[in-house]
């Protein structure tokens, strides 16, 4: 059993942490419900890369948005607009929204995020996880689980060093 923890916390992490730099992908955890019910709140969807230029109605990209904060925005296009300049803008809409969304995006740079997969509610596990309560008691709990392990392999390395007959 714990073989196994170990083999599904290792794999979790080059999934997560490794293969975004070395493959070229992109995750991000779903906030809010705009995508449901193809993409729920908590979901991991997984980007990657491709040229702007191939954008059509029907992709869902994931972009910053080009209003308020720019924050980065995961919808499906609705509307693709190529410029002379060859600059590509789209409008796009959440799939449970009942509009578009209120503004035209222009794609910047050569390329735009797809989405290529969508993992159920392992972004509800990672932000469980990054919780401060989580994060002590996964900090301390391993403190603590390493000095049990140490103290353990110290009083039992006593026993095992007697030869047999004294005492």
């Amino acid at each position: 059993m714990t073989s196994l923890l170990v083999v599904v916390a290792l794999a979790f992490f080059l999934f997560f942490a490794v293969g975004p730099h070395v493959l070229g992908y992109r995750t991000a955890t779903m906030l809010t419900g705009s995508m449901e019910p193809g993409i729920m709140v908590g979901d991991v969807v997984v980007t990657a890369e491709r040229p702007a230029a191939d954008v059509e109605v029907g992709d869902v990209i994931t972009y910053h948005i080009p209003v308020e904060d720019h924050r980065v925005e995961t919808h499906r296009v609705t509307e693709v607009i190529r410029g002379d300049d060859g600059s590509v803008a789209v409008r796009t809409k959440g799939d449970n929204n009942p509009n578009v969304d209120p503004w035209l995006a222009t794609l910047e740079g050569d390329s735009v995020w797809e989405v290529q997969a969508v993992i159920p509610q392992v972004g509800s596990v990672i932000r469980a996880l990054r919780t401060p309560v989580v994060n002590d008691v996964i900090l301390y709990g391993a403190l603590g689980a390493v000095l049990l392990l140490g103290l353990g392999r110290i009083w039992s390395s006593d026993d095992e060093d007697e030869p047999a007959g004294e005492a």
